[in-house]
């Protein structure tokens, strides 16, 4: 793999930096001109930039020194297995996750990303706990909407997400797996085979925005959901139970990044299939039977994305709605359960939450459902608290 280019250098070192992240960074690079002058950039030059303190700016300085050799690591360990990286502002940098004002400043890849090839995607999402439905149906819509010329986007993940790519894969079609670990870790192990296969076929990439050396951890999932989001047009939920962090990639999908939501039916009185009725009866998605329904619904962001006009048209709207003192406070949370957490300095109860933020029970219920699945709330007896997000993934 050729060495990174200066560019693409000083943005992994921006990337490696503790304290910095997306938006601080594409601040600095608008005030500086460029990712090389912002790692040059001394403490009082850095305390201009808006959003960074004198504090700040002084814990920036020596990590951005640090970071030089932090980056040569990286690039080290992308030569030994075959990676490489891609930063924000590339031409090869996936167009749909540019429009994200969190976007990862840099990719790592194994396989290979095409714009052209990999221009309209479509998220597949789903349980890993899922049943031989949920499989068969996950490799039939993905294998219908390669063959249509979609790319089909997934998490690498034991059940649906392994069945999508698979699918894909079987009907000749490209597919992008977004890992939550470094892509130094096979997660799961037994899929080694299959991301080879991705890699050695040219059909597609594996992609992290993670250091080669990351472990898969639960706290990376609900970034790397993010991405999957963020990749493609719109988010197909298979088959999900009410634990299922499909449902948190649904709703940041919907509401953080002006994507379309789709769900499958599924039985009932299938415990497999309980989130994703619920966000149907919800409205939080569309329902679909047929992998044409997908297209159809897809037909307008295609079009937009076709023309250029995709981001004015889905995710400006969301950007105006939304100040910067109800920016999510973190990657996965609306403003509403950003306000939620805030509120939660000490257990409460879902009446004393509704009646300090003004909620309707009904809703705050629903969304603290969800705040409970992406680890960040936690039920103990009849209140809820801040949770400790440190267990493994499973």
């Amino acid at each position: 793999m050729p060495a990174p280019d200066d560019d693409t250098y000083a943005m992994l070192r921006l990337a490696l930096t503790p304290g910095l992240g997306p938006i601080r960074t594409a601040r600095c690079i608008e005030f500086f001109g460029s990712a090389g002058r912002v790692c040059q950039a001394s403490p009082e030059q850095l305390e201009r930039v808006h959003g960074i303190g004198p504090k700040l700016a002084r814990s920036i300085v020596p990590a951005l020194r640090a970071s030089a050799e932090a980056a040569d690591r990286q690039i080290k360990l992308a030569e030994r297995i075959g990676a490489q990286i891609i930063a924000r502002g590339s031409e090869r940098y996936p167009p749909l996750l540019a429009e994200l004002d969190d976007a990862p400043l840099v990719l790592m890849v194994r396989g290979r990303l095409c714009p052209q090839q990999d221009r309209y995607p479509v998220g597949i999402v789903g349980s890993r706990a899922c049943t031989l439905y949920g499989l068969e149906q996950s490799a039939r819509f993905a294998g219908s909407l390669a063959r249509a010329g979609l790319t089909i986007v997934s998490g690498g993940a034991r059940g649906i997400d392994t069945s999508a790519h698979r699918g894909a894969l079987d009907a000749g079609g490209r597919t992008i797996v977004v890992m939550g670990c470094g892509l130094g870790h096979i997660y799961p192990p037994e899929n080694a085979d299959l991301f080879d296969r991705i890699v050695a076929e040219d059909r597609g990439a594996i992609v992290s925005e993670l250091p080669f050396d990351t472990p898969a951890a639960a706290e990376n999932f609900p970034a790397r959901n993010r991405i999957i989001s963020g990749l493609a047009l719109g988010v197909l939920v298979i088959e999900a139970g009410l634990k299922s962090g499909a449902l948190i990639t649904a709703r940041v999908a919907a509401e953080q990044h002006g994507r379309e939501v789709m769900a499958l039916p599924g039985r009932v009185d299938s415990k497999a299939s309980r989130g994703t009725l619920e966000l149907i009866r919800d409205g939080g998605a569309a329902p679909v039977i047929e992998p044409a329904d997908v297209i159809a619904s897809l037909e307008n962001a295609a079009r937009h994305h076709h023309a250029g006009t995709h981001t004015a048209r889905f995710v400006e709207p969301l950007r105006q709605q939304t100040t910067p003192d109800t920016q999510p406070a973190a990657v996965g949370l609306t403003p509403t359960q950003s306000r939620i957490v805030q509120a939660l300095s000490e257990p409460r109860s879902a009446d004393q939450i509704a009646a300090e933020l003004g909620l309707e029970i009904t809703a705050l219920r629903s969304e603290l459902t969800l705040l409970e699945l992406s680890r960040r709330v936690m039920r103990v007896g009849g209140r809820f608290q801040a949770a400790n997000r440190d267990s493994a993934p499973s």
